[in-house]
């Protein structure tokens, strides 16, 4: 199956890279560095083909691209770092900073083996519910629930709906229906509930134990950020709810690592789950920087929004270096931006 908006987003990049616009532009427009986001790193991915395989890159990709930036000047640098660079809006030139969401095993056991090649920092950004158990990484548990059968039941305010997935076309539109369910139709406060609902054991074991990132925090290579307590769409949670989730994580990484986080990453970080209020609320909680997922580069004028900084997703999807190199250029940023070079919310 052919995702229609991937192969537009592949098109401009090679556009942009075969017509010489991309290096062209650079100079002008690719800002002083960027903040890169990772998810899973592994050379077997559990679901290859799967929905979500944007969120798995190869170990092998990893390596050339930080040789490769390396190749192009680029410092790989901490996020305390990052933030000292940006609000000298550059100086020092252009920089590159790891950032990895949800604690995957697989960033300890083969990201870092190459960051330790390279001397490349990482920042992880935790969510501890997705350690305790007591919140779910919910798109993989959809997916699973999806894969497990011919026909899977839903209950909505409707009344029950069975859903076809007896072909992989009927899985991804599924998988699609399900999404929409759960970050719609379903209040954030009760999507684990649903959920429990929908599957009594899910079966996930990819993520780090306590024990696995207290040794990976005492890296000198590794940062640990907060991804709220248990990883939220802040923006569908109440006030009082939503400055539990930016606070309460802070204590809780605390006592399990002996330190606070100073940096934090917004769940989700789209339009639709962190806006100007979330944003606020993160400042307030005395946190140095939060990256959302907009996509963009970092700029000079991002000395004024600590704590909305884009990053660029370094994805299944485009494990191309030239791809990633397109993108640091700056090209995309005001494509993905509606015109705008300054991304922040």
């Amino acid at each position: 199956m052919i995702d229609g908006g991937e192969a537009i987003r592949k098109l401009a990049l090679n556009v942009a890279r075969y017509t010489g616009l991309a290096p062209l532009a650079k100079p002008l427009v690719g800002g002083i560095g960027a903040i890169l986001m990772l998810h899973r790193v592994t050379a077997k991915p559990e679901k290859p083909d799967s929905v979500n395989r944007h969120l798995n890159i190869a170990p092998g990709f990893l390596d050339a691209m930080i040789a490769g930036l390396k190749a192009d000047g680029y410092a790989f640098v901490s996020i305390d770092e990052a933030v000292e660079r940006i609000a000298a809006r550059g100086k020092g030139g252009q920089f590159a900073a790891i950032t990895a969401d949800d604690a995957y095993r697989d960033n300890m056991t083969e990201a870092l083996p190459v960051l330790e090649k390279h001397g490349a920092p990482i920042t992880i950004y935790v969510a501890p519910g997705l350690i305790n158990g007591t919140a779910d990484l919910w798109w993989d548990v959809v997916e699973d629930l999806v894969n497990a059968g011919d026909r899977l039941t839903l209950t909505t305010s409707e009344g029950k709906t069975t859903i076809d997935c007896t072909s992989p076309a009927k899985k991804l539109q599924a998988i699609a229906r399900l999404h929409t369910y759960l970050t719609s139709e379903v209040r954030e406060e009760d999507l684990r509930a649903v959920l429990r609902e929908l599957a009594h054991a899910n079966g996930v074991d990819t993520l780090m134990t306590w024990s696995e990132i207290r040794a990976i925090a005492a890296h000198p290579l590794v940062t640990i950020g907060a991804h709220t307590i248990n990883h939220s769409n802040l923006k569908r949670l109440s006030e009082a709810d939503a400055r539990h989730e930016i606070v309460g994580v802070k204590s809780i990484l605390r006592a399990e690592l002996g330190e606070e986080p100073r940096h934090f990453a917004y769940p989700y970080g789209y339009a639709s789950a962190v806006g100007c209020r979330e944003v606020g609320f993160v400042r307030d909680a005395g946190y140095t920087s939060a990256v959302t997922t907009r996509h963009g580069v970092l700029r000079a004028e991002h000395a004024g929004f600590l704590h909305a900084l884009p990053r660029i997703s370094v994805n299944g999807r485009y494990q191309n270096l030239a791809h990633i190199r397109t993108m640091l250029s700056g090209v995309t940023t005001p494509l993905a931006n509606a015109g705008r070079m300054v991304v922040t919310i």
